[in-house]
């Protein structure tokens, strides 16, 4: 399946079916992205939010009808099998990505998949293993949302690096800053389970800082030394079956199976030394992203709290300062020239953290239109889990230094990502 199912629409364009399986934090998320995008990007298809899948009944109409989906399914495989939906959208829990993504993709199914890809490195390889095949065969193409690559500071740093103006690339250092647990009474989700999440906070949010900076500096991650902790391994059980980042605790108490925190310093392409940091036990951290790249004749760096600004230094000035008048330039990236900008507001006027999954949707379907592999690919999400495995082997070891498995060659989509979104 290389076009939509679904033709005609008012504007001429080809009607392309979206149906969504799950509908919370993430869900929302993406459901205003599907609703936006056509607003304010020329798609190549007009969306149709066809199908919203959850597995009570009454809750997922009432998600429906909030997020602006025309029907839904309590099977995700009736979902999948329907005639009127050319693309699934998996918002779930990382123990189910695997199998709906695969079965989408047989189906002859676009798959969009949130991060991380899946729970364990063979899922993951089930996966991109499914997506080579289904784009081979078929025309069906596949992405990982890893939606933070979708920011234009971040996607404007790549363009730096990638123009060569840093040098040669040092160091690369990042964090993923949030304190959502820090109350031993905070109850136990499942993002606290290993069953469910696959890990903690390294798969939840370390998993966004290891693909952002190797997309910001163009190299792989090659080997890692790390520790993890659990600083609370005890919590209340739910006071319900559901539970997000605000729940509430019931009676009882349960075994944390996962980290709380991941630190690890790491070994990239080229000789580049990087260091990683995901906790979310910062207090007083709510979301906090910083990436910064140092190279031999430049550097750059990048806080989520100021989403749209970049700091740069470049040595020879960056507008000509000299002496006394040299050091960083803030850059607001706001204007038209800056990725993806164009299409929003005038310059000065700022976007926020829900943008980039619109910009998400966009890419995916300029993608899909082109008949062009997306980015981040289903491999390049094998990859980031292949980083996560290592990360634990190494905690699990004392720290010894453990190379990431080395991918298969369809998997080296990285080695040139894409630099020119705008």
């Amino acid at each position: 399946m290389s076009t939509p199912s679904i033709k005609g629409s008012d504007n001429g364009k080809p009607r392309l079916g979206v149906g969504m399986v799950g509908y919370a934090f993430m869900g929302a998320a993406h459901s205003q992205a599907w609703r936006t995008a056509g607003h304010f990007f020329d798609l190549p298809y007009t969306v149709d939010m066809a199908a919203l899948g959850g597995r009570t009944a009454d809750a997922a109409r009432a998600a429906a009808e909030g997020l602006g989906w025309r029907s839904v399914e309590t099977d995700w495989r009736t979902l999948v099998g329907r005639e009127d939906v050319d693309l699934v959208d998996v918002c779930t829990p990382g123990d189910t990505h695997a199998e709906i993504a695969v079965a989408a993709l047989e189906a002859g199914k676009h798959v969009l998949c949130e991060k991380p890809l899946a729970n364990t490195v063979e899922e993951a390889e089930v996966m991109a293993a499914a997506a080579a095949r289904a784009a081979a065969e078929h025309g069906v193409r596949s992405m990982v949302g890893f939606n933070y690559r979708r920011v234009p500071a971040l996607t404007l740093a790549r363009r730096i690096v990638a123009s060569g103006r840093l040098g040669t690339l040092r160091h690369v250092r990042a964090q993923y800053l949030q304190d959502w647990i820090v109350d031993p009474q905070f109850p136990l989700v499942w993002r606290l389970r290993r069953e469910v999440a696959g890990s903690g906070a390294l798969g939840d949010i370390g998993a966004h800082i290891v693909d952002a900076a190797q997309f910001v500096a163009g190299r792989r991650i090659t080997g890692v030394s790390a520790v993890t902790e659990t600083f609370v391994r005890q919590r209340p059980l739910l006071s319900s079956t559901s539970g997000g980042l605000a729940a509430s605790g019931g009676e009882g108490v349960g075994d944390v199976t996962v980290d709380d925190a991941a630190i690890f310093t790491a070994r990239l392409d080229g000789g580049v030394l990087g260091v990683f940091e995901a906790t979310r036990f910062a207090t007083g951290r709510k979301n906090t992203i910083r990436i910064e790249v140092n190279g031999s004749q430049g550097s750059l760096a990048f806080d989520f709290e100021q989403m749209n600004e970049l700091q740069v230094h470049l040595p020879e000035g960056a507008a000509g300062a000299e002496g006394d008048l040299a050091g960083w330039t803030r850059i607001q990236v706001t204007d038209p020239t800056h990725p993806y900008m164009a299409a929003w507001w005038p310059a000065g006027h700022l976007i926020g953290y829900e943008h980039t999954f619109t910009h998400e949707v966009v890419d995916l379907l300029d993608d899909i239109a082109a008949g062009r592999d997306p980015e981040p690919s289903f491999a390049d999400g094998l990859q980031v889990q292949r980083v996560l495995a290592a990360v634990e082997a190494s905690a699990a070891a004392d720290s010894r230094w453990t190379p990431v498995a080395a991918s298969h060659p369809e998997a080296d989509s990285l080695a040139s990502p894409s630099i020119a979104r705008s």
